[in-house]
């Protein structure tokens, strides 16, 4: 936990850390893009079978050919999945029209119905092209198009479990790099899709690179940074997604096409790309995998950028190896997701932050709303729940905020089961209140991840966290299908679920300005010596350090008289 003192050293919040932190967060922006994609480029436009081939040789305009084509359902609607098997001339007459062809009254004629045997016509005046009406995933094949969705995230998992143990072993900026790039790559392929297979195939590229962009966006942004700001820039860089949730529903407004669409939020990566060769290497985690020589030279970079030479010219290999002698040696041997799991407190630390995020997914039904203004305030409403929590975070702590957005999120769910369906205004703001505070629980998980992960094994533990999210992602929708049987059950599991996350968030510790770890034994003496002096201390001591996690291995020597 010595870095912190170097990094004061060459300046922590100088000219470098404002420019070094402006460029990781850009592409935050494009990520929330990506995410939210499937929003519109599979949105399901109105469809009904195509007409008779026969039919193509009359006289009738489009609407009388719907008439005598497709059968009504009960909300007086085209069906979308089915047709007349012979046209229903009768029904003309019945409209007023007094020609009725060559059939004549056709009174008794049998209404047998079949599919779309001669494929379907789409109503494109929302979106001029989906993967939908170019493939037509509809009817039968609608499944596909949460397939679509499930692959994608399926990419993003796997992305976490890979990125998360590759950036531990070659460093963050070398995966960030191939992340943008991938990203790139797979994004434009995507937009140039010859199948719905091919789709899939680059969208899961598209989603393994969202991992590791993410990933390693936020190390490189939390290990260049002193504690004091880490909430304000953690929050800053959460806003940054919610810029691109508001991004996203402008650019897919002017653009109505899917493939341009898709290609629109993929290009910039290309630019991030190659701006990202300029990024420094973590020097803490240089640090800590034996390129102390590497870790020098970034830390009087830095100090050059900020203006502090002299001090930077001070720092050598000996200073380096005093300053961080301990964790140096602690740091030896290799590192792999398994150490999550190798001692107590990392076993039932891991355990807990795996549920907070397990479960911060919620299923939305329609709403009646326009998709772009419920894209405009679902997104909206992460301003002022992550304005809340950053306050809760600063003065109460992450671990009281976790616990309180969760089991919020959770009641405000569980309400709107009470709430009868015709009153939509009111279930969708519950809605809204709900998406507001599971995404001020994400954003704060996010950031208490990084703190009570160490450097050794951050990215594996950030890794497998975004995993477990990922899971919950692809869960939620498979949760929703219990609805056909028990409409009230996926209400209730959306609802039930962040309850007993938050419960699991009361069991982790408190990082409210504590240093970050750089080795498990750090984890461990943290905790543990929050337990010995907790045994020890009198009431008013245990809540200050409660309050401010001032308790940790280097603490140790302050005797119970200063309290």
């Amino acid at each position: 936990m010595a870095f912190g003192d170097l990094l004061e050293q060459v300046g922590s919040t100088g000219r470098f850390q404002i420019l070094h932190v402006t460029l990781l967060c850009i592409p935050v922006l494009m990520m929330a893009s990506h995410n939210l994609l499937q929003n519109f480029v599979a949105a399901v436009p109105p469809h009904y079978c195509s007409a008779h081939t026969n039919l193509s040789q009359t006289q009738l305009s489009p609407e009388e050919k719907l008439l005598i084509t497709v059968p009504l359902d009960e909300r007086g609607k085209p069906q979308r999945c089915q047709r007349y098997a012979v046209p229903q001339w009768h029904l003309l007459a019945k409209n007023g029209i007094s020609d009725v062809g060559e059939h004549g009254d056709t009174e008794d004629i049998d209404v047998d119905l079949q599919g779309c045997v001669d494929g379907w016509s789409y109503n494109m005046t929302e979106r001029t092209s989906t993967i939908l009406s170019d493939w037509n995933l509809v009817c039968d094949q609608r499944s596909l198009k949460q397939m679509g969705q499930t692959v994608y995230m399926g990419g993003v998992l796997v992305g976490a479990l890979l990125f998360g143990c590759l950036s531990d072993k070659y460093g963050r900026r070398c995966l960030l790099l191939i992340s943008h790039l991938l990203m790139a790559v797979s994004g434009t392929c995507a937009a140039f899709a010859s199948s719905f297979s091919v789709f899939c195939l680059f969208r899961f590229g598209c989603g393994m690179a969202l991992s590791g962009i993410g990933l390693n966006t936020f190390s490189l942004i939390v290990e260049w940074i002193p504690t004091r700001v880490r909430t304000v820039v953690g929050t800053i860089t959460g806003y940054c997604y919610t810029v691109g949730q508001l991004n996203l529903a402008v650019i897919a407004y002017f653009i109505r096409d899917w493939r341009w669409l898709t290609l629109a939020v993929s290009l910039p990566f290309y630019v991030f790309f190659l701006y990202a060769w300029w990024f420094h290497e973590s020097s803490r985690w240089l640090v800590l995998s034996n390129n102390s020589e590497q870790a020098i030279k970034n830390l009087k970079s830095v100090a050059k950028f900020n203006g502090r030479h002299e001090e930077g010219d001070k720092i050598d290999i000996k200073m380096l190896q005093e300053s961080m002698k301990k964790e140096m040696s602690c740091s030896e041997g290799s590192y792999s997701a398994l150490d999550l799991f190798r001692t107590r407190i990392m076993r039932n630390m891991t355990i807990c932050l795996s549920f907070c995020l397990l479960w911060s997914r919620y299923g939305f039904t329609k709403f009646g709303v326009d998709i772009y203004l419920i894209q405009v305030i679902f997104g909206a409403v992460d301003i002022p729940a992550k304005i809340v929590i950053t306050v809760t975070m600063s003065f109460c702590g992450r671990r009281v905020s976790q616990c309180g957005a969760l089991i919020i999120a959770g009641v405000t769910i569980l309400m709107n089961l009470l709430v009868p369906y015709d009153k939509q205004t009111l279930r969708t703001c519950l809605a809204v209140i709900g998406k507001g505070c599971l995404a001020a629980s994400f954003n704060c998980c996010y950031l208490y991840s990084g703190e009570l992960f160490p450097t050794i094994i951050r990215q594996n533990g950030m890794g497998w966290v975004s995993m477990m999210a990922r899971v919950g992602a692809m869960v939620a929708p498979m949760v929703l299908l219990s609805g056909d049987y028990l409409p009230w059950l996926p209400g209730l599991i959306y609802g039930g679920a962040p309850i007993l996350s938050g419960v699991a968030a009361i069991f982790l510790p408190e990082t409210l300005g504590s240093p970050l770890p750089d080795t498990i034994e750090d984890v461990d003496n943290r905790r543990e010596g929050f337990q010995l002096w907790s045994k020890i201390l009198p009431s008013s001591g245990k809540k200050l350090i409660q309050q401010h996690q001032w308790i940790n291995k280097y603490s140790i020597c302050c005797s119970v008289s200063d309290w």
